[in-house]
């Protein structure tokens, strides 16, 4: 990377680790993505492959695009063969990213940093599998033709709430929509013609995460994403891995149950952590209350930051039964990072303070929750990072799988 105008050499790398990729030409890629521009040597370090491998990857990514040569970023020219680095293309291919969520689809477009190009969201006008799918499919196109005319897409990203089974791309049960065996990435495939790939949210988000967030090589030892919207759902990963179960079931934590809650859940039962916290029943009460015009958590939070302290108020008890959820996660997992993707938390600095404060009177483990608890990285566009970031993620472990294609308009 550049740091005061250079290039990174080998001293200044972290020690190569002992974990392998299984995929080298994922390692490789991922080498770019952490440290680029970086030479080839440095690449070799890193990746603990030998010189002659990261040639022959290299040139495979530099065929299809997925890295490309940064003259401009090498050092002074010295004795023998200069060292062009290798960094990834700001202009290159893309991957689409899709959120399902209950009032709303977001797609998005991103580059291989993760960084959104544009994104639209749109409400649902019917909730049905066909016609969410068929909204989706349809912004899909319209992004294409407005922005990726001359991005090669490699893929598309689909992340939502409940019950996603990843490996066959399905969302098992999605309660809040009244979802159930809905074969999303068949779906989306079939209309797009691009490869598919599905998860949930808090999974989603970890991928992302791990890949390009803020403290992502501390969260790469391991890591807890709890993920808190209109559903609540937790993922953890060790080892850069993110745990999925045999059934993809992972993390479901919706019906945790909380003290005091009388809030019904769509389970049947009443006190459940889902029910408690949601962005539904925030929204409600603080419309009931006058404290915001239109039903949406976007609203509440900038009432909040505009000084209201009923919204402020609304958004600390929320935060409190957010604190004492991830203060169990953290005895349970002890893990280097938790991060909390709550709207309060991602914007609101008394809200995250809140968070940490349960969290240290809650938890037993003794953990620095000022360092091991972080907000999302991506505050103000968690939604239009989910599904990229199952995509991209996918590229990572294996890119040379992925045959890039260039769509005309």
């Amino acid at each position: 990377m550049i740091e005061g105008g250079r290039t990174t050499r080998r001293g200044d790398l972290p020690p190569a680790g002992a974990r392998r990729s299984r995929d080298s030409a994922g390692a490789v890629l991922r080498a770019v993505l952490d440290h680029g521009p970086i030479a080839r040597s440095s690449v070799a370090r890193v990746t603990r492959l030998s010189a002659a491998s990261v040639t022959g990857l290299v040139g495979s990514l530099l065929e299809r695009g997925l890295v490309r040569e940064a003259p401009e970023a090498a050092g002074k020219p010295g004795i023998g063969r200069p060292h062009v680095p290798l960094d990834l293309p700001a202009d290159g291919p893309a991957v689409i990213g899709v959120h399902i969520a209950v009032p709303r689809i977001t797609v998005s477009l991103l580059d291989l940093r993760g960084r959104i190009i544009t994104q639209a969201q749109e409400p649902h006008g019917r909730t049905d599998p066909a016609s969410v799918i068929t909204a989706v499919a349809a912004r899909i196109t319209a992004i294409r033709r407005r922005h990726a005319t001359r991005r090669r897409i490699l893929g598309l990203g689909v992340a939502t709430g409940g019950w996603v089974d990843s490996p066959h791309g399905t969302i098992v049960e999605h309660p809040a929509l009244a979802w159930r065996d809905v074969p999303i990435a068949a779906a989306l495939a079939e209309l797009t013609g691009l490869p598919v790939r599905a998860d949930n949210n808090s999974r989603a988000l970890l991928r992302g995460e791990l890949l390009f967030g803020e403290v992502a090589g501390r969260a790469r030892e391991s890591a807890v994403h709890l993920f808190v919207g209109n559903v609540v759902d937790v993922a953890f990963a060790t080892g850069g891995a993110v745990h999925q179960g045999p059934r993809s079931a992972s993390g479901a934590v919706a019906h945790l149950p909380v003290e005091g809650c009388r809030e019904a859940c769509a389970c049947g039962r009443v006190g459940c952590l889902q029910a408690a916290v949601s962005e539904r029943v925030l929204v409600r009460r603080a419309m009931a209350a006058g404290l915001i015009d239109r039903p949406e958590i976007a609203a509440l939070v900038a009432a909040a930051e505009g000084g209201s302290a009923g919204a402020v108020a609304l958004l600390r008890e929320r935060a409190r039964l957010v604190g004492r959820a991830a203060a169990l996660l953290l005895d349970l997992f002890d893990p280097e990072v938790l991060v909390v993707a709550e709207a309060g938390t991602n914007q609101l600095p008394e809200s995250l303070a809140t968070v940490r404060a349960e969290i240290a009177a809650w938890s037993s483990a003794g953990a620095d929750v000022e360092r091991v608890v972080r907000p999302s990285s991506f505050p103000g566009t968690v939604l239009a990072v989910a599904g990229g970031a199952v995509a991209l993620d996918q590229i990572y472990a294996s890119p040379l799988e992925f045959q890039v294609r260039l769509h005309a308009s």
